[in-house]
């Protein structure tokens, strides 16, 4: 537990730490009557109230369009299945930038419904929701799926024999089976959504804001940094508590499970319902997931001279009003950081997982160092970012200048998903064989590269595909450290559609689609490299390794 300690004491909880205390420190003393007049305002009230309830509609929209695509990638044996399945999780390994542009270019301006029907959704709230189901349909599709595609259909058959409804089967066997996968997606999705910033930037104009936004409103723009530092412990304290009701919930409700192997338990559909179900869902897909992409990829091509590749071209030209460099170098510059910042996170995020199955470790300690983890996830971004500037400028942490500031801000949102990918992958370890090898005389160093390494490579590789994405695609800490000779895409396709401008706007849906591609390739990887669960587990614990 010693290196992921050190790294996030470090690298998150210093600089949070830090900018909280420069904003609420004056003279050498806490100034924490600025608490109260800051959530007096009222503005900052209105802006915690569409937080809260845009995260709650969003969650809930989600799993209401997502719990069909669950059942039907789970159940339902199908030609393409693989494929679809690749499909739906592709917008949640694209970055928040590129899920807002590809709404904006659907919804927006000169948007396919403004040419159609002449009808414009962006700066509208359900422009916003509409991108957060865009993005977190997978979450719940591969959370929920990846249990309900193990569980014993024959349990549901039984009750049906003993006289229970399709429906009270469901809710009485299925259901409460489901409970912890469904806990865990809809704790992702409210996570995201509460932090939402690069959607409601894109998307909201200046009538909506996230807390998340606000902060970096209040940081970047007006230089407010008491009003910042006190939404950063507003919203630190919410997903704190946010996180530790699941914790609790959740172990109330897990309960260990007869798993079967996914491909036992999925029929080819039967009956008109089944069949209007899977076409309700491909719909949902086509519509919801793969026009925007579409409509992004077209308005990437449409230039003023007609269909060509006018705007990539345009990305090897450096214009000096918006980058020092041509666009295109964004691509290198985040490939760089995103393999380096992979490399942070696999380490830390594997000694971490290990640290939490080792025997005698349990209890409090352990469970509480968990959810320290997946802070990260829903702590403002923007504060960590703004945090590295003004913490880390002394000796020896003196990193302002150092291209590694960049990759170590990404690694803190990907330690997470390595650590949610390795842990029950290594829970499920034999640990006699560990014992075996031991007892013949090897080290532990040698335990691990002989005799766990070969069986969690998989589950491995899947994690560096996960850290890679999601460094790749992270903005909100990127946009205060990234230098301007050295933009990465999210940064790139910010700024571009941040000025006015035909070219720019092109600019951005080119770099938007090359950052798509590119997450993509990764996503195809995974797919390839995705481990198989079978045998007996504790309900979360399968959905996660889905995941």
């Amino acid at each position: 537990m010693a290196v992921p300690a050190v790294f996030f004491a470090l690298f998150f909880a210093y600089p949070v730490a830090t900018i909280v205390g420069r904003g609420l420190r004056d003279g050498g003393h806490w100034q924490f009557g600025r608490l109260t007049q800051v959530l007096g305002d009222a503005g900052i009230r209105q802006v915690l109230w569409f937080t809260t309830w845009q995260a709650l509609a969003s969650t809930a929209l989600t799993l209401l369009i997502a719990l069909p695509g669950a059942y039907v990638l789970a159940r339902l044996d199908f030609p393409g299945k693989s494929l679809l399945r690749a499909l739906v999780t592709v917008p949640f390994v694209l970055p928040t930038v590129v899920a807002g542009t590809a709404f904006l270019a659907l919804l927006g301006r000169g948007g396919l419904l403004d040419d159609l029907w002449g009808v414009r959704l962006d700066t509208t709230v359900w422009a916003i929701l509409l991108a957060h189901v865009f993005f977190n349909y997978a979450v719940v599709v591969r959370t929920v799926g990846g249990l309900w595609s193990q569980l014993d259909p024959r349990q549901e058959e039984a009750a049906r024999m003993l006289g229970a409804s399709r429906a009270a089967a469901w809710r009485t066997v299925t259901l409460p089976a489901l409970g912890p996968a469904v806990a865990a997606s809809a704790l992702m999705v409210f996570l995201f959504t509460f932090t939402s910033f690069g959607v409601v930037t894109i998307l909201g104009g200046p009538a909506y804001a996230t807390l998340e936004v606000e902060i970096y409103r209040q940081t970047a723009d007006v230089f407010d940094l008491p009003t910042a530092a006190v939404l950063t412990l507003v919203q630190l304290t919410a997903v704190a508590l946010i996180l530790a009701v699941h914790a609790w919930t959740v172990r109330r409700r897990e309960s260990t499970l007869r798993l079967l192997a996914p491909e036992s338990t999925a029929r080819a559909p039967r009956g008109a319902g089944q069949w209007a179900l899977l076409a309700g869902v491909l719909l949902s897909v086509l519509l919801l997931l793969l026009l925007p992409l579409a409509v992004l990829v077209q308005r990437s091509f449409d230039t003023a001279a007609g269909y060509g590749l006018g705007y990539y071209r345009a990305l090897t030209s450096a214009d000096s009003n918006v980058f020092l460099v041509p666009p295109i170098d964004a691509v290198g510059n985040s490939l760089t950081y995103a393999l380096a910042a992979t490399g942070i996170a696999l380490v830390v995020g594997t000694l971490a997982a290990a640290a939490l199955t080792r025997p005698g470790r349990a209890g409090r300690l352990v469970r509480g160092f968990d959810a320290l983890l997946m802070l990260p996830l829903g702590v403002s971004a923007v504060t960590v970012g703004f945090g590295f500037l003004i913490s880390l400028d002394e000796p020896p942490l003196d990193l302002r200048a150092s291209w590694i500031l960049v990759p170590l801000a990404q690694a803190l949102v990907g330690v997470p998903f390595v650590v949610r990918t390795m842990l029950p992958v290594l829970r499920a370890l034999d640990t006699r064989l560990r014992e075996a090898a031991a007892v013949l005389g090897a080290s532990p160093l040698r335990v691990w590269r002989e005799v766990d390494l070969p069986l969690v490579r998989r589950a491995l590789l899947v994690a560096a595909g996960f850290a890679f994405a999601v460094s790749l695609g992270e903005f909100g800490a990127t946009v205060f450290i990234a230098r301007p000779d050295n933009p990465t895409l999210p940064v790139a396709v910010a700024r571009l559609l941040g000025r006015a401008g035909e070219l720019n706007y092109g600019q951005a849906m080119a770099l938007s689609v090359i950052l798509m591609a590119v997450c993509t390739l990764s996503l195809l990887l995974l797919e390839r490299l995705r481990p198989r669960t079978g045998g007996a587990a504790r309900g979360p614990a399968a959905p996660t390794g889905e995941m």
